[in-house]
């Protein structure tokens, strides 16, 4: 990215600034956390762009979960290049580090939610998926993401389980080889409701495919608490080799609802303890989808919350402190 003299100087100084709100952080939380705290865009939805980047530095946070949409840096529209390396300049004027997410919900079609996904019948709607995703991962390589977010789809009617799994390890095969490509990896989200919804589903495609090192995983906090057997913070351990993006919000148990931190069931300070000593080093992006009307006053009360728990866990597992010595930031 070539740029003058003068306009170097200037995104020096001004990361350095936002760098120096977020190591402190509120209550307390100082600058040997190991958590690197984002918010994602899909609950921001009603702010345009450049406006929910320069919130979330401002609020303290370190990244963003940056979901490619009609609103936020559409993937369809024409000039994709040139918008992108206008949202890279701001992310490195802000200091902010970045995952790609793809979870939009009416991106391809304006009538399915989340449709066509990767199992669809036809095997064009199929393509179409993939080529979304292999666009991802350039855009990701672009901003220097750190990861790319994907989904395995819901079952389609009257498929038969083996067929749909097929159909899935066959529709990643492109996407993985233009992950490896690119160095970045791609990070599947068990879902609930999809055919992918469990660390137990992550683990069958993954030996599926024959263990692929850029195949990892999208653990969601809240989808732990929702319908894994194991609770949370086991599940951030079980899942540590794999980690790769993070999700995070509050939920109960068997309702598959995000909800704003203090709403649901979860405890946080073990599930912030497990990932710490996982020395798990990329963005931890809270997902409020459903809330974008309240989006600034939720990522505001979010960051908080979470620097409260980090200091609570801090304080209970003095290991926590010290996670972030095992490796540099991706």
């Amino acid at each position: 990215m070539t740029e003058t003299t003068e306009g170097t100087s200037t995104r020096q100084a001004q990361p350095q600034a936002h760098a120096a709100v977020r190591s402190a952080g509120p209550a307390g939380a100082g600058a040997s956390s190991p958590f690197r705290f984002g918010y994602g865009t899909n609950g921001l939805t009603d702010l345009r762009l450049d406006d929910a980047l320069g919130l979330l530095a401002d609020l303290g946070y370190a990244g963003v979960g940056l979901t490619l949409d009609h609103m936020h840096l559409d993937p369809l529209a024409p000039d994709l290049a040139a918008r992108t390396r206008h949202v890279a300049r701001g992310l490195e004027r802000l200091g902010l580090t970045v995952t790609i997410e793809t979870g939009a919900r009416y991106v391809l079609d304006p009538r399915r939610k989340h449709g066509p996904s990767l199992l669809d019948l036809d095997p064009d709607a199929r393509a179409a998926r993939v080529r979304l995703l292999i666009r991802a991962v350039r855009v990701a390589a672009d901003l220097g993401a750190h990861a790319v977010h994907c989904f395995s789809g819901v079952t389609p009617e009257g498929t038969p389980e083996d067929t749909a799994w097929r159909r899935l390890a066959d529709a990643l095969g492109p996407v993985l080889d233009a992950a490896s490509g690119t160095g970045v990896p791609l990070a599947i989200e068990p879902e609930p409701g999809h055919l992918l919804s469990t660390l137990a589903d992550f683990h069958r495609l993954r030996h599926e495919l024959g263990d692929p090192q850029l195949l990892g995983l999208t653990l969601d906090i809240g989808h732990c608490q929702c319908l894994e057997p194991q609770s949370p913070a086991d599940c951030v351990r079980a899942a540590a080799p794999w980690l790769r993006h993070v999700q995070i919000e509050d939920m109960r148990r068997g309702v598959h609802e995000h909800l704003p931190f203090g709403d649901g069931e979860i405890d946080f300070p073990p599930v912030l303890e497990a990932l710490a000593s996982t020395g798990y080093q990329g963005l931890t992006v809270v997902e409020l989808p459903r809330h974008s009307h309240a989006g600034p006053q939720l990522a505001s009360h979010s960051i908080e919350f979470l620097h409260k728990a980090a200091t609570e866990a801090a304080r209970t597992a003095p290991v926590i402190t010290s996670a972030s010595a095992r490796g540099g930031t991706p």
